[in-house]
């Protein structure tokens, strides 16, 4: 796990290794064990490394035989030892142990199609100094983040957005008409960033960069094909493609933890990798703590627990650090939580593994569930249900009236993922200016037209693992972990777990008192507790309380009241929405913290400049 940075320009060597370091040194905690760059008349790549593979052998950047290919990369290949086995035997000579290499040999061989044989996360360039080509990718589901920069003028690339903010070639600007689909999604669901001319690259995306020309293809699509199978043979087939899968992350010259929360998805990763040590969060308030469940698993497996209480002090000053690390607000309450826990595993491993990517694979949401726990009203014929739902849709937003516009619509027009937090409609009405952003249905549009002849569910599952997953999900727990210079790795987003689960049918995963039913009962097999069919709360804090105590209330207030916010919202209905809240007229937590975020976080990006996190 590490970080990379890098950029095209006309400077001498000696000034782009300069504006190189100012790069990575923005990125050190992705990598603090060392550092290694490359400059020439064109480019410029930096590293900063966090030594999991090889570690006197994998320094990069790396080159080829020749000297003619250069590589920086971030992540692991879980099948560098097979396919390094397959490129000697084509004639490629090694000069490391690492999988760095493996990729670098294995372009030059397959070229692009090397992609596809890659099991792992990865984000990496490779320079080609003959053709001055620039390759690059990010893999499948999204887990290794890859940021670009590009103007007339300029194009550098990332593992973090900050890494660009002290290069002179970058001009920091805002782009705030994306705040609408923000706080509609909890997080920016589209290319575009929070800064103008910063774009995301997808997952499943490769790109090539040359005479300022820059192409982005596709090589990865999520789809599904549904296969019938007896019940004992797929759980069969999910207990071995989950062992596997977990064989693999363990991979490592150094020691491999994990974190444990009281739910399935990481006590079933913890018990079949009986890793030695386990890490878990709570809090002092009973409903929320997960830490006896976690220290019950861990001593019945045998595996020592490390657990932490989070006081609400702790949580609350962390908040402007952690939006500095996310480079994005993400409003999400478990990330700090998540710091927190990898924070304490930082005290003893280098690498986690983590339970993120179980309920998008194989469908543990409560809302999946909808069809067959759908109450009375919703079996109302469809016409009567969409008249009414045009009518309540020009009444005041309140729940009752909420749930009646919903039930009138179709899947496309209203379901953006796990969380929506703000109705498009109650977003724009917030903001103090017009706008220019997609509207919710022409962001997820492309995804219902891949899955358009795929059940409700299926759908559902899509969306949420290209939205929800990859913003949300994966981004925090990479930027939790590498905050605190450690490797989170997650078996459950894996390529081979994903080519497992896409062939299970929707009865066959979902019923009406239950979720990812075959995985649960693969589960079973392996864990001595009740975890496996335990709800997850995932390292959960009292949030929604907090808000309604007086000093959180008040420190938010002040937020809501600052000049910062009058920019850009209507700052009565903020306090509205906060009091409302406070007051248990409306339970507004997650619309509160998710403006809280943003402004915390512009504050931090564009008011301080950062500089107190650096």
């Amino acid at each position: 796990m590490c970080g990379i940075a890098g950029f095209f320009g006309n400077e001498t060597v000696p000034e782009k290794e300069k504006y190189l370091d100012l790069m990575m040194n923005r990125i050190k905690h992705r990598g603090p064990d060392g550092e290694g760059k490359y400059a020439d008349d064109k480019i410029a790549l930096g590293h900063r490394r966090l030594s999991i593979i090889d570690l006197e052998g994998g320094k990069q950047p790396i080159f080829n035989e020749d000297g003619t290919k250069v590589i920086i990369f971030n992540g692991e290949i879980y099948n560098y030892k097979e396919l390094k086995e397959e490129l000697v035997k084509a004639g490629h000579k090694f000069s490391t142990k690492s999988d760095t290499e493996v990729i670098l040999h294995g372009y030059e061989e397959y070229g692009e199609k090397v992609l596809k044989k890659l099991r792992g996360m990865f984000a990496f360039v490779i320079w080609d100094k003959t053709t001055g080509e620039l390759f690059g990718a990010r893999d499948f589901f999204g887990i290794k983040p890859f940021y670009y920069y590009k103007t007339d003028d300029a194009f550098m690339f990332a593992s973090e957005i900050k890494a660009f903010i002290d290069h002179p070639g970058f001009k920091k600007e805002f782009n705030k008409d994306i705040l609408p689909n923000y706080l509609s999604f909890n997080f920016t669901p589209t290319e575009e960033t929070f800064f103008k001319n910063v774009y995301k690259l997808l997952p499943g995306r490769s790109f090539t960069f040359k005479d300022g020309k820059l192409k982005v293809k596709r090589y990865f699509s999520v789809s599904f094909d549904a296969k019938e199978r007896q019940e004992d043979e797929l759980i069969d087939l999910v207990e071995q493609t989950m062992k596997d899968s977990v064989r693999a992350h363990m991979v490592s010259d150094v020691e491999v933890g994990s974190f444990l929360s009281s739910g399935i998805d990481s006590s079933y990763i913890v018990a079949l990798a009986k890793p030695d040590k386990t890490y878990t969060v709570g809090s002092d308030d009973e409903r929320y703590d997960e830490t006896a469940y976690a220290k019950d698993l861990s001593a019945k497996l045998g595996i020592n627990n490390k657990s932490k209480s989070i006081n609400r002090e702790e949580y609350l000053n962390i908040i402007p650090k952690l939006m500095y690390h996310f480079d994005e607000p993400v409003a999400d309450p478990a990330a700090i939580a998540l710091y927190f826990v990898a924070q304490l595993a930082a005290q003893d491993v280098k690498v986690v593994l983590s339970g993120e990517g179980a309920d998008e694979f194989f469908g543990g949401y409560g809302f999946y569930q909808s069809d067959l726990t759908a109450p009375f009203y919703s079996r109302f014929p469809y016409p009567i249900r969409r008249a009414v739902s045009k009518v309540a849709g020009h009444l005041p937003e309140h729940r009752g009236i909420n749930y009646l516009v919903r039930a009138g619509k179709t899947l496309e027009e209203d379901f953006i993922g796990e969380e929506k937090t703000f109705s498009e409609k109650q977003a724009r009405s917030i903001i103090n200016f017009k706008a220019d952003c997609p509207t919710n249905k022409q962001i997820t549009a492309k995804v219902y037209r891949e899955q358009k002849d795929k059940d409700k569910v299926t759908k559902m599952q899509a969306i949420d693992i290209q939205f929800w997953l990859v913003y949300d999900i994966l981004q925090k727990a990479d930027r939790m972990t590498m905050a605190n210079s450690i490797e989170g790795r997650v078996p459950f987003t894996d390529i081979e777990v994903f080519r497992t689960a896409r062939t299970i049918p929707y009865e066959g995963k979902i019923a009406a008192d239950n979720t990812k039913i075959p995985l649960r009962k693969a589960a079973k097999r392996v864990i001595p507790t009740e975890a496996y069919n335990k709800k997850k709360l995932g390292f959960p804090v009292p949030l929604r309380e907090w808000m309604r105590e007086d000093d959180c209330y008040g420190m938010i207030k002040e937020k809501f009241l600052s000049d910062t916010a009058a920019e850009f919202f209507k700052r009565e209905k903020l306090i509205k929405l906060l009091d409302d809240h406070k007051a248990k007229k409306c339970d507004n937590y997650k619309k509160v913290w998710a403006v809280y975020c943003f402004l915390v976080w512009y504050e931090d990006f564009f008011l301080t400049n950062a500089e107190q996190f650096a």
